[in-house]
């Protein structure tokens, strides 16, 4: 790779630092900018200024935020799923009648991206988002969405993002990870037993389509509402019901 390529690649991550930050910190000035990212006020200026003259960014004051143009690419990107709407409807359907937080996501750089979320009455606040990313190995979505991908592909995520352990739960052998996607398989859905976050149970079943996944569908509760047996039992019931309707809605629709 040339010394220019190099650069070009540089700059590329820096501009993407920069808008990363200016979305966590709601706005920023120069100097924060530098300050956060380790690089020069001259550095970042340039960078600012560039997105600036992209429209990217707007300045207001001598702060800097995020442009109301992400919401046109944020909808294109949205629209890029033609079964959107049969996955949102499901999905609010699914967190009205469970009062939790329901969730739908893919698969994207060997981690589940949030692809719509809704939470029902009882529904308790978590980390994910709609466009935000996590392991894929801990949760329920990630797992349900493995267990239906050819074994190379999931060696190829795991010797790419790891197996960190996210609590004391977390399956961080590759063994025992690929033993139980292989009863995931089986019964229809996925588990994460406080995987991910502490004291946060949920289940995942997968919709998948003639051409591969489509992604899966979940649903989170704090375990100190797990209850009796019978829970257990109707949740992921609930679940794969919802996953089956995205499904043929998605085929047929």
């Amino acid at each position: 790779m040339s010394k220019q390529e190099n650069r070009m690649v540089d700059a590329v991550v820096i501009s993407s630092n920069i808008i990363w930050t200016l979305q966590e910190q709601n706005g920023a000035g120069v100097t924060e900018l530098a300050n956060r990212l380790g690089h020069s006020k001259s550095t970042v200026h340039n960078h600012l200024q560039t997105l600036e003259k992209q429209r990217l960014v707007v300045k207001d004051d001598g702060q800097y935020r995020l442009s109301l143009r992400f919401l046109d690419v944020a909808s294109h990107v949205k629209n890029q799923f033609p079964n959107y709407d049969i996955i949102r409807n499901e999905v609010d359907s699914l967190a009205e009648e469970t009062g939790e937080v329901a969730q739908f996501g893919i698969e994207e750089h060997g981690r589940v991206s949030y692809l719509y979320k809704s939470s029902g009455s009882r529904g308790v606040e978590t980390a994910s988002s709609v466009g935000t990313q996590q392991a894929i190995h801990s949760t329920s979505l990630g797992k349900s969405i493995m267990a239906h991908m050819p074994q190379e592909r999931v060696h190829e995520i795991l010797d790419r993002r790891g197996m960190a352990a996210r609590t004391e739960n977390t399956i961080t052998d590759r063994e025992e990870l690929f033993a139980e996607l292989e009863e995931i398989k089986e019964r229809g859905h996925a588990i994460d037993d406080q995987e991910n976050v502490e004291g946060l149970c949920c289940i995942a079943a997968p919709v998948t389509s003639d051409h591969g996944d489509l992604g899966a569908v979940s649903v989170s509760w704090p375990t100190s509402r797990i209850g009796t047996d019978a829970f257990m039992e109707e949740m992921p019931a609930r679940i794969m019901r919802a996953a089956n309707v995205i499904e043929l809605n998605s085929k047929f629709g």
